[in-house]
């Protein structure tokens, strides 16, 4: 696990102890600041720290100033961070187990050296328990994806937050949900995100007669439409999204990770002719670390595409943060935001193997 760690000046000593008895233990740190006692703002530290947390840098953050209160507040502005001032252990741990906190904040004037280590060494070992506890922390997720919330991502990303929705997505996450039900489901909530995704087309005004007069009516003002689904998984919701645009022209993109770099490698590509003439969504219903969606868009716009939008059912904010760092153009729409990545690139708590449910390979 790799731990980031930050302090004021106040902080520092501590800050310096905590990460060599962290590196002792086997935990990889990250040092954030202050190097020194020398003066040193805490929101400098905080949300550097925060940052590292949310763009998946680091799976865990630690911030030390006076009381650690300070550096709560600062870090909790980042987006995806939950940061919480424990200063005893039973603090620390209820902070785990029912507000899945993320970034640790200590006060160094509160709390002894070891006093903090055994904090520390606490918080880390306590799981989050879930159970009602997670629809707590859903609603401070679904708040963090208001249209005013949204200032720590470089680009935009929309929840789409519908009940039907979010009833829906409760149904796929379910272990137990049968390969038929959890196919139907992703077609429809693909469908119902439609709704949400295109709300920008433009209009045209036109004229209609109805059976008793003539009057004003709108249609889409000669929009041209591409779905292009990330193989495998993202054939899942097309069919969905046909089911309301049928007009729109499907291509197909195929990567895998290259299991020595780790890096997405093409393998196939198919593209409408006039991709540059049309608004582009692209489909991946899990949006984790976010490399395979980076690499589709760089592909398309190599392409010539330029209107694009990516459409996933599930999302991390650390896929997100690295999308909008290297397509902060793209707006990004998902269904459901989540905590974030477990060590092996997992969503959590996310749905499992999206393509492995889809089509009854796990």
């Amino acid at each position: 696990m790799i731990i980031a760690l930050g302090a004021d000046h106040a902080g520092f000593k501590l800050k310096v102890f905590l990460s060599e008895r962290l590196r002792e233990l086997g935990f990889e740190t990250l040092d954030y600041g202050a190097q020194s006692e020398a003066p040193y703002d805490y929101p400098d530290a905080a949300f550097a720290v925060a940052e590292a947390v949310s763009k998946g840098v680091a799976r865990r953050g630690i911030c030390v100033c006076g009381t650690g209160i300070g550096m709560a507040i600062a870090a909790n502005k980042v987006r995806g961070v939950y940061a919480a001032a424990c200063n005893n252990k039973e603090i620390a741990v209820i902070s785990r187990k029912h507000n899945d906190t993320n970034v640790l904040t200590l006060g160094a004037r509160i709390v002894s050296d070891e006093t903090a280590l055994d904090i520390v060494r606490t918080w880390i070992a306590t799981e989050f328990e879930g159970e009602r506890h997670e629809s707590r922390i859903q609603k401070i997720h679904r708040k963090e994806s208001d249209p005013g919330q949204r200032t720590n991502f470089q680009g935009k990303a929309t929840i789409c937050d519908h009940p039907l929705v979010q009833h829906k997505v409760s149904i796929i996450r379910n272990k137990n949900t049968s390969v038929k039900e959890f196919r139907e489901l992703v077609q429809e909530i693909a469908g119902l995100m439609v709704y949400e995704v295109t709300r920008a087309l433009p209009l045209a005004e036109i004229e209609v007669e109805t059976p008793l007069e003539k009057t004003r009516a709108y249609t889409l003002e000669g929009k041209k439409l591409a779905i292009i689904p990330i193989l495998r998984a993202g054939l899942g919701m097309v069919e969905g999204i046909l089911r309301l645009i049928p007009n729109a022209v499907v291509g197909h993109i195929g990567l895998y990770r290259d299991p020595a770099t780790l890096l997405p490698v093409e393998y196939y590509c198919k593209l409408p002719g006039d991709i540059a003439e049309r608004d582009i969504y692209i489909l991946d219903p899990m949006l984790a670390t976010g490399g395979s969606a980076s690499a589709a868009l760089s592909l398309v716009k190599s392409r010539g595409g330029r209107r694009i939008s990516l459409v996933s059912i599930i999302a991390a904010p650390e896929g997100i943060s690295k999308v909008h760092e290297e397509h902060p153009d793209v707006e990004i729409f998902a269904a459901a935001l989540d905590r974030h990545l477990n060590d092996h690139g997992y969503i959590i708590p996310g749905l499992g193997d999206a393509g492995d449910r889809l089509f009854g390979t796990k």
